[in-house]
Formats: C-alpha cells, sequence, structure tokens
C-alpha cells in the first residue's frame, strides 16, 4: 500500500518535472535561429531600448526562442543597463545564452581593414562604414591639433599612423580607443628592422611614408616601385650648387592633391603655379605630409629602395603603367616627347 502511494505521487510528479524541464528547455535553451541558418549578427546601438532590441532580434529568432528572451529581460534589469555592440547569434545558440552576451557586453568584433584613401574626410567615411561611430567624430578627431599631437603628429601626418592592415576591433569603439589602437599598431609595424633601414636613409617613418604615398600614386606595379623610390630618394638627397636644399621632387600626383583633382590625366604648365606646400615643383623636398595612405608594398619599396644614378622618369607610351628612366634632362624629354604624342594619338587631355 505504501509502495503504490509513492508511486501514485513520484510517477505524477517525475513527468511534471519533465514538462518543466521541457518547456525550460524549449524556451530558454534551444536553438533561436531557424534549423539550417548561419550566424546572424545583431547591432545594438547607444539609443537603443529594450523595444529596439526587441525589434532587431525578431528578424532572426524563433517565436518561442524571443519569449524566452523577453521573459528573461523581465527578470533582470537589462532593460535599463543595455549595452550597445555587435553580438553574434550563432547556430544552436538558445535564448539563454544570447541574452547572456547581451546583458555582459559580449560582443563580437569586426574586421576594420584600413583602407589607402587620399584624404582624412575619405578616411573617416570608409572606416566608419564598419564602426557604430560617425565618421564626423573620427574627422574632427583627426583634424583637432590638439589630438594629433597627442599621438605625436599634426593634421597633416596623422594619417601616418594608419597601417592598411586589416585589424579586429569592437563595432562600438570610440574616436580615442581607435585612434590608440592605431597607435599601438603603427609602433608594432615600425619594428627595429624597419627603424634600421630608416635611420641608414636618414628618414624618419613619416618621411618615409610620406614618400611612399607618392610612389603608390606613380605606379601600381609593386615591382617598379624600389626602381621609382630609388628616383625620387636621388633627387631628395641631391646637394650641389644648383640644387643647396635638395633637387625638387617635380611629382605630379603632389599636384593633383594640390588640386584635390585626382582625376586629372596630364599635368599641363598651368596647373603647376598653384601655391601650396604640396607643390613639389615650386618647394624642394617632401611635402609636408603623405598624399594618401600609402600600402605596405610602398612602404617596404622605400624601405629598400633601388640604388640608381635616375633622376628622371616618364611613363611608358606604351600604357603599361611603368616607366622609362633618365639620367640626364635632355634623355628625358625625349621620354617624355614619346609619352605626349602617345597621349595626343589617343585623345587624352
Amino acid at each position: 500500500m505504501k509502495h503504490s502511494c509513492v508511486r501514485n505521487y513520484l510517477i505524477p510528479a517525475g513527468i511534471c518535472l519533465l514538462v518543466i524541464l521541457g518547456i525550460l528547455y524549449y524556451y530558454f535553451f534551444s536553438a533561436m535561429l531557424p534549423s539550417g541558418s548561419a550566424t546572424k549578427y545583431v547591432y545594438i546601438d547607444n539609443d537603443d531600448n529594450i523595444d529596439s532590441v526587441y525589434t532587431k532580434l525578431t528578424p532572426h529568432c524563433a517565436p518561442y526562442a524571443l519569449s524566452g528572451f523577453r521573459t528573461l529581460t523581465r527578470h533582470s534589469s537589462y532593460g535599463e543597463h543595455i549595452k550597445s555592440g555587435r553580438y553574434a547569434i550563432k547556430p544552436g545558440q538558445g535564448a539563454f545564452v544570447v541574452f547572456r552576451h547581451l546583458k555582459n557586453g559580449m560582443q563580437e568584433p569586426v574586421n576594420l581593414t584600413i583602407p589607402s584613401v587620399r584624404t582624412l574626410d575619405r578616411l573617416s567615411a570608409e572606416v566608419c562604414k564598419r564602426l557604430m561611430m560617425d565618421s564626423t567624430q573620427l574627422l574632427n578627431a583627426l583634424r583637432d591639433p590638439k589630438i594629433c599631437a597627442h599621438y605625436g603628429y599634426d593634421t597633416a601626418t596623422i594619417q601616418c599612423m594608419f597601417i592598411p592592415n586589416t585589424y579586429d576591433v569592437y563595432w562600438n569603439i570610440s574616436a580615442e580607443k581607435l585612434l590608440d589602437r592605431m597607435q599601438k599598431e603603427s609602433k608594432n609595424f615600425w619594428n627595429v628592422d624597419r627603424t634600421v633601414k630608416a635611420n641608414e636613409l636618414k628618414l624618419t617613418p613619416v618621411q618615409v611614408i610620406t614618400l611612399a604615398s607618392i610612389v603608390d600614386e606613380e605606379t601600381a606595379n609593386n615591382a617598379e616601385k624600389p626602381m621609382v623610390a630609388g628616383m625620387y630618394y636621388n633627387r631628395l638627397m641631391l646637394r650641389n650648387a644648383e640644387y643647396p636644399n635638395g633637387m625638387p621632387l617635380q611629382a605630379d600626383p603632389t599636384i593633383k592633391y594640390a588640386w584635390k583633382q585626382f582625376g586629372l590625366k596630364r599635368i599641363y604648365n598651368k596647373l603647376l603655379s598653384i601655391d601650396s606646400p604640396y607643390n613639389t615643383y615650386r618647394n624642394a623636398g617632401l611635402p609636408p605630409g603623405p598624399i594618401r595612405i600609402p600600402s605596405i608594398e610602398g612602404i617596404e619599396a622605400v624601405l629598400n629602395l633601388k640604388k640608381h644614378d635616375y633622376l628622371y622618369m616618364c611613363a611608358k607610351e606604351d600604357f603599361s603603367g611603368t616607366h622609362n628612366f633618365a639620367r640626364t634632362y635632355a634623355e628625358h624629354l625625349s621620354n617624355a616627347a614619346k609619352y605626349t604624342k602617345a597621349l595626343n594619338q589617343r585623345g587624352i587631355k
């Protein structure tokens, strides 16, 4: 009789417990994503509230899982302490795991690629496409002399701190923390080997990057870049009675930068009169800063430049993207005449 009573109570209790556990599992631990789904990402902004979080989760989550998530938020302080970020919902993860990640700010990083662009506004726009940060915030920081000075640069050289690699950063990173990260990566990039090579050339890292930016603009051919770098280096270091401060680089890309007309196909004499520190026809030495964020190949080309005695170069008349190099001005004029003839034949103005 006693055993019968125990069975009469325990079996129903056990069944009830299993049902409860099943319900708990169904709402809180079964996969939020439909079967076969890939990882989904939810972006929580600073101004999101609990309702907007629900709205962002709804397109990705099964209704029962979303109900479980809502239940968890009602019994926690998450609604009053929402943390911004990029959060992953991975296959197999239930409401409890996703809730814990959002509540604790356990976000997933984004792959941020620093682009090889010409201007600070373009840099800010491209970088912030991958971040929560508004591009104006970053641009204002890059144009602030005090902020630039804090990192050891000025507004003309601050882009030297951006080495064009891909980095893992959090989507909600602030402008200050992003600049801190770029400074750290720049210091890592300028290791002992690269610093020694720059010193042997009697150039600072900023000067190397500035020269590399010109090299990158002159040619997309990585194999030719050390030759181009060597030619400009020869001009930079030349000292004689005619050029006591160095031979002007006379780099056409700096004229385009000075005019902010990057689509120019030909540089006419009338364009060379612009009063700008970036006009390397009028000013000896390097411009105040880089005319773009150079590629790593461009930087390495300067650090490992080809030693030769060329002082002139002109684009080849076959439009291969490479150049004819010359030691004398007379040779250069001959090369330039061939290129001008080819431009005229193609109607390029």
